[in-house]
């Protein structure tokens, strides 16, 4: 039997970061994970930090704030421990939307062609947001190996398979192991649902592709509409997604899918058009029945959810890490969580 003051199930962004909180305070922490750290929804992301994003809740704004004030330090932390640099591949995003939506500031046609030169404006208004992306794939080596700098314990291949409330804290068994500890955290992000038998968290499906233009074609800023996206990696690579699918836990990849992006894409930029296809994969995001985060208490005593995230998760996981630090330890959170508690789906069930 092994014993931690907290056990975290799900070693993705989410969950090894808030063992990083919980660790910088002393708390021994083991993380079990189902498969390989860093292998599902953080893997397959695209690394953008839309705090500003006119298309995410407001709801959320507070949350994305607090984990923007946050990044520069949680990085700079975390290419500590590892030894590894995890750099911000663009600091600006263009952002467009149908003309007849109501933004501030849009940019003049001429300063847009001037920036992107070839995209196509045509029945949209675009607006310049100081915004930066990451590649999650750098994070994907750096994390894992931060964490284990800072003591954590991170057990791979490790399912979650009973979670059991007792006289001095919780029991969890996971792969014919029993674990002990004072507190549990479920970050299993789209498995969150079925460990905690809360059904409000579902998978959402997204395929992406990666391209590689050629010489003499350049993307300096993440384009990004509300069906679309294009995120530059820095050296001639492209990300462009992504579908939002109820596939449940399926992540094949469709040619029909990645083809109708592809053309979206060289209809929005069409360079994209004369591009090599370079990869092309499938993630589960871990969708709510709300679209928003499931933050606090859940279940059992001393047991708590951090989940939900949809598309936000890369942006969100240094400020919920934090406030899942101050609500373990009794603390009042940095910010108001109201919107985010487990038990909203079943109040509004009620009524």
């Amino acid at each position: 039997m092994s014993t931690a003051d907290v056990l975290i199930a799900g070693a993705g962004i989410v969950g090894l970061s808030t063992a990083l909180e919980l660790a910088s305070k002393g708390l021994r922490v083991t993380v079990l994970e189902r498969q390989k750290a860093m292998s599902e929804a953080s893997w397959a992301a695209a690394g953008m930090l839309a705090a500003h994003d006119p298309e995410n809740p407001s709801q959320l704004r507070l949350l994305s704030d607090l984990s923007i004030t946050l990044y520069p330090d949680f990085l700079k932390n975390i290419e500590h421990l590892s030894g590894i640099q995890v750099p911000f591949r663009t600091s600006e995003t263009l952002h467009g939307s149908e003309l007849n939506r109501n933004l501030s500031g849009p940019l003049p046609h001429d300063e847009i062609t001037k920036r992107i030169p070839q995209l196509n404006i045509s029945g949209r208004q675009f607006i310049l947001l100081k915004e930066h992306s990451l590649d999650p794939r750098d994070l994907c080596a750096a994390l894992p190996r931060a964490a284990a700098a800072a003591g954590i314990r991170i057990i791979e291949e490790s399912p979650v398979n009973r979670i059991r409330a007792t006289a001095t804290g919780i029991e969890v068994r996971a792969s014919g192991t029993t674990y002990t500890g004072g507190q549990f955290v479920n970050c299993c992000g789209a498995w969150a649902g079925a460990i905690a038998n809360h059904p409000a968290i579902e998978p959402r499906k997204g395929q992406m592709v990666t391209i590689k233009l050629p010489p003499g074609n350049n993307l300096e800023y993440v384009v990004r509409t509300p069906e679309l996206y294009l995120v530059p990696r820095g050296d001639g690579r492209i990300i462009i997604g992504a579908s939002v699918e109820h596939a449940g836990f399926d992540k094949s990849v469709e040619q029909s899918t990645i083809r109708s992006l592809l053309s979206d894409a060289s209809e929005l930029w069409p360079p994209v058009h004369k591009a090599e296809i370079v990869e092309t994969w499938a993630g589960l995001r871990p969708g709510s029945a709300d679209g928003l985060p499931v933050i606090g208490v859940s279940g059992e005593k001393n047991c708590w959810i951090a989940s939900g995230h949809f598309r936000n998760g890369i942006l969100l996981a240094p400020a919920t890490a934090r406030v899942m630090r101050e609500l373990i330890l009794g603390e009042t959170p940095s910010v108001d969580l109201s919107s985010f508690r487990s038990d909203r789906f079943a109040e509004v069930s009620l009524h």
